[in-house]
């Protein structure tokens, strides 16, 4: 008995000390799954204020972060927008597009609604951006929807920010700049009311973008306003191809004011600026720029050395257009090609699909009309047969 008592103590004990293991193992599993999540949604904050400093970056731990979540959806289509988002700000819409896609695509599998608007949102910023406008409006008022049958009104003060400014980019090309400014208005005030410290960026390209409205609207003053606050805004989180832009801006406005030194100074700010945007085009604005000021202030020497570099830049400019268009021509051709041979196996399949058919049709008739003449040729034996019995 005290032997049966022992054993069953033992059993007890080992089935105790087994279930301990199994909750410090769960613990553990759930403390460094914990741990991770938090690793990742930290680094993608910190990663969302790089996007304009250093998008390449942002690009590759989107491309980690994407390769590391294939069991968690959320991290996914987040790693799918921070990819999206640097190649918007290197002004590659159409592979930004492309992995904005595959975020949209994955939507279905989660239930984060916050993430359904952000999503959304960013598919209206998307089209704006390749000027496809009906679409874009189609995806902003989709994302707005959501965000206002959204139940906790401090989050998505972000997201209704950004909607308003894309709106305001959209009423500007098509409406007016009126129109315009009082979205860009609604926008700041909704992103002010987030206090992220990336709704910065958002911030000061819509400034930037009103101060281009007062350019077009003749008033100058609002215009250097908000162009000045453009800077003051991306400075905040070192942006420094927005300031490069709102530099641009209040240069025009001092050239338009007949200012040309306060307009050199601003210019030749941007140019040093310039060196991270590493963008042909902006730089070619920037030295024509230079050139018709300092042809302004008589200043022969230095009008020639940046109308030469403008020249050296539609130069390149022209050159990069001609290999785009024949790189375009030979992506064409190869797509062509392929079409043509995938075509073309179509046609052979269908023909050869048919002429199999059509031997088909005719084995089955010759089969048939062979069959019937048995036939026809047994009922004249009997004929015959019975005509000879009635002879005889």
């Amino acid at each position: 008995m005290k032997k049966k008592i022992r054993c069953s103590m033992i059993n007890i004990r080992r089935n105790n000390f087994t279930y301990c293991m199994l909750v410090i193992s769960f613990l553990l599993a759930s403390t460094l799954y914990s741990q991770n999540h938090q690793k990742i949604d930290s680094l993608i904050k910190a990663t969302s204020t790089e996007i304009y400093v250093n998008p390449d970056k942002a690009i590759k731990i989107g491309q980690h972060i994407v390769t590391i979540s294939d069991k968690d959806i959320d991290f996914k289509i987040r790693g799918y927008k921070l990819i999206a988002d640097g190649y918007s700000s290197k002004r590659d819409y159409e592979k930004s597009l492309k992995y904005v896609l595959k975020a949209n695509e994955l939507l279905h599998l989660t239930n984060n609604k916050l993430l359904k608007i952000i999503i959304i949102n960013k598919m209206g910023i998307q089209y704006h951006q390749l000027k496809i406008y009906d679409k874009s409006i189609q995806y902003l008022d989709q994302a707005e929807q959501l965000i206002m049958e959204y139940p906790y009104r401090d989050s998505i003060h972000t997201d209704l920010g950004k909607n308003y400014v894309i709106r305001g980019f959209i009423y500007k090309e098509k409406f007016s700049c009126a129109i315009a400014i009082d979205f860009f208005n609604r926008g700041i005030a909704e992103l002010l009311k987030s206090k992220v410290k990336s709704d910065n960026a958002i911030i000061s390209i819509a400034k930037y973008n009103k101060g281009n409205c007062y350019i077009l609207m003749s008033n100058n003053q609002l215009a250097s306003q908000n162009f000045l606050e453009s800077i003051e805004t991306a400075k905040i989180i070192n942006a420094r191809s927005l300031q490069y832009f709102a530099l641009k801006g209040l240069a025009q406005v001092y050239t338009l004011e007949g200012k040309y030194n306060e307009a050199i100074t601003a210019l030749k700010q941007a140019l040093l600026l310039s060196n991270d945007v590493n963008d042909l085009i902006l730089n070619d604005e920037l030295y024509n720029g230079l050139s018709q000021n300092y042809l302004a202030v008589n200043e022969w020497d230095s009008f020639k050395e940046y109308h030469l570099k403008y020249l050296n830049s539609q130069k390149l400019i022209k050159e990069r257009e001609r290999t785009s268009v024949s790189e375009s021509l030979d992506v064409k051709e190869k797509e062509l090609a392929t079409k043509i041979s995938s075509e073309t196996s179509k046609f052979y399949s269908i023909v050869l699909t048919l002429m199999v058919l059509l031997l088909v049709i005719l084995l089955l008739l010759y089969t048939s009309i062979k069959k019937k003449m048995k036939e026809i040729l047994l009922i004249k034996n009997q004929i015959y047969l019975l005509q000879n019995e009635k002879t005889k």
